[in-house]
C-alpha cells in the first residue's frame, strides 16, 4: 500500500463549496456502495453533495474545515451547523459531515478535522452527529473522540430509510 501524502487542514468557506461537494460525493459513494442501493446513493449525492447545497449551508451559518494535500487537492472535510436532529436541545450544534477519502483513514486527518470542528463549536454545550447504525468503523472513531449514543433515527437516502445512531459529545 502506498503511503498517503501529507495533508493540512484549513478553514473553508463558500468559495470551497465545489471542493466540499467533490469530497462529499466521492466519500459517500466510497463508503456506501454495496451497502445502500446505487440509485439511492446517486439521488442522495445529487441532492446533498452539490456545490449549491454547500453554498446554502454556508448561507445559514455553517462552518467547515477542508483537508488538503500539497497542491490543494481536497481529501476530507468537516462541517458543523445548526442541529436538525430531534434529539437536539438548546445549546447544541451538529457535526453534519466529516468525511475523508479512505486512503487517508488512519493518517490522523479525521482527528485533526474533528479537533477543528470541536474548536469551532466553542460556546455550545454538546456536539451531535448522526451515523449509519452499521457503520462500525465510523462509530469506533466517534467513540474514541468522546461521543456516546443518545438516540436513534431513520435517515432518508434517495427515498430509502436507513437506521442511524445519534451520538453526542459534551463540549462544556
Amino acid at each position: 500500500m502506498t503511503k498517503a501524502p501529507a495533508w493540512t487542514v484549513r478553514h473553508a468557506g463558500p468559495d470551497d463549496a465545489s471542493a466540499l461537494a467533490l469530497v462529499g460525493a466521492a466519500t459517500f459513494l466510497e463508503t456506501f456502495a454495496g451497502a445502500i442501493d446505487g440509485p439511492a446513493i446517486v439521488a442522495h449525492c445529487a441532492a446533498n453533495h452539490a456545490a449549491e447545497s454547500y453554498a446554502g449551508l454556508f448561507a445559514k451559518g455553517a462552518q467547515a474545515w477542508l483537508g488538503e494535500v500539497e497542491g490543494g487537492a481536497p481529501v476530507g472535510y468537516a462541517l458543523i451547523a445548526k442541529p436538525e436532529l430531534d434529539a437536539a436541545r438548546p445549546g447544541d450544534i451538529e457535526l453534519k459531515r466529516i468525511y475523508t477519502l479512505s486512503r487517508y483513514h488512519g493518517s490522523g486527518l479525521g482527528g485533526a478535522m474533528m479537533a477543528a470542528a470541536v474548536a469551532g463549536a466553542s460556546g455550545h454545550e454538546r456536539l451531535l452527529l448522526g451515523v449509519k447504525a452499521d457503520n462500525h468503523r465510523a462509530i469506533a472513531f466517534y467513540r474514541k473522540q468522546g461521543f456516546d449514543p443518545i438516540a436513534t433515527r431513520q435517515f432518508n437516502v434517495g427515498g430509502k430509510l436507513y437506521d442511524d445512531l445519534v451520538l453526542a459529545r459534551p463540549l462544556a
